[in-house]
């Protein structure tokens, strides 16, 4: 059988140097577990811009369409300040989503219990902390229509459409609870029915699924403004929270910053599956392309090898040789290394980049 494909877009900032770590580890899975991916890399992005005059060439469009799975690194930084909308680089990260349908974007929020004083909580309140966040990615406000800024009377306004199908929500609430059916059963569907009539429609529409193919999972609503308070108040209350695109964005984020730091928080945007039963599939790092940092083997590598760790499980069914890999990361982490972004008060030396991967793969050897 041929060898599944992977498509990597390591993107700008620092994004090729923690894709760097990744293709080291994508290697170590094929020389050492008999686990081996065609491996295409390509451009998106400022890189893609600078060299195509934009974020994404046709011909990469192609190339993630045919992948089983696309790894991407990050996107921007202050040099495309200037560039029109159109086509600054996170257009090419948002074309990416749509072309692709990847309406399930997953993102984790886990505090290793090594990091558990980084959080800005207390300790005993993410001490242990692994919830998920399945945001709707591909439709609310950030599409809908009409969107811009028009002329109205004798100033301007600025409208953006919050629009979802019932389709829509059916499918993301689907996704989360198959997810629970994984983890802890239990889903926390939030939205803002008191306000909003896409909010309504929104919790009629999970309430639905719940109850007519879904009633073994427990499922609870939240008002998105309270969940957001809950988050800080307390987070293990949660195992998946469901929400539409502007509110995962929001929340998501708040829940990245419990686990302390954001270079440590991978994702996954997931499609319908294909014929062969994987979804279209696309995983990234949750932190930026950290252009100050560019350059100086000083960023964590860590959020986009686990990003890898949720392609094993999600695209390629996977889920022993994921675990294996994110418990190699728990170990680094308990032996005390360190890159600059999880150094504490007490001070020390962080380590490189590349002396993460060197870590993260020594453990991977002592697994075996």
């Amino acid at each position: 059988m041929a060898n599944p494909t992977l498509l990597i877009l390591a993107g700008d900032g620092i994004g090729p140097e923690v894709m760097g770590q990744v293709v080291r580890i994508i290697d170590w899975f094929g020389d050492k577990r008999d686990l081996a991916f065609d491996v295409d890399h390509d451009l998106v992005g400022g890189a893609a811009y600078d060299k195509h005059g934009t974020p994404l060439h046709d011909d990469t469009m192609a190339k993630a369409l045919a992948a089983d799975a696309v790894l991407l690194g990050a996107v921007g930084g202050p040099k495309y300040d200037a560039l029109d909308f159109s086509v600054k680089p996170e257009r090419g990260l948002l074309r990416l989503r749509k072309e692709m349908d990847l309406f399930s974007n997953l993102r984790p929020a886990q505090c290793f219990d090594a990091l558990a004083d980084f959080s800005s909580l207390k300790k005993d309140l993410v001490a242990g902390l692994d919830i998920m966040i399945v945001r709707e990615l591909t439709s609310g406000v950030y599409f809908g229509e009409p969107r811009g800024i028009f002329e109205e009377g004798n100033e301007r306004v600025g409208i953006n459409t919050q629009r979802y199908t019932e389709s829509e929500i059916d499918r993301v609430a689907r996704s989360a609870f198959e997810l629970a059916r994984r983890r802890g059963n239990k889903v926390c569907s939030m939205e803002k029915a008191n306000v909003m009539e896409s909010g309504i429609l929104w919790r009629e529409v999970v309430q639905k699924v719940h109850d007519e193919d879904y009633p073994d999972v427990e499922l609870s609503h939240m008002y998105a403004d309270n969940g957001a308070m809950q988050l800080v108040r307390a987070p293990k209350q949660f195992d998946v929270i469901v929400t539409d695109n502007l509110f995962g964005d929001i929340l998501s984020d708040c829940a990245a910053m419990l686990t302390g730091s954001l270079g440590m928080l991978p994702s996954a945007s997931l499609g319908a599956p294909n014929a062969d039963g994987r979804p279209k599939a696309l995983y990234e790092p949750v932190h930026g392309s950290a252009p100050d940092i560019a350059g100086q083997g000083k960023a964590n590598p860590i959020a986009c090898i686990l990003s890898f760790a949720m392609a094993l499980r999600y695209s390629f069914d996977q889920g022993d040789e994921a675990a294996r890999l994110e418990k190699a990361v728990e170990q680094v982490l308990a032996d005390g290394a360190r890159t600059a972004d999880l150094m504490g008060p007490e001070g020390g030396s962080p380590i490189s980049t590349s002396e993460m991967g060197d870590a993260i793969l020594a453990a991977l050897d002592a697994s075996l």
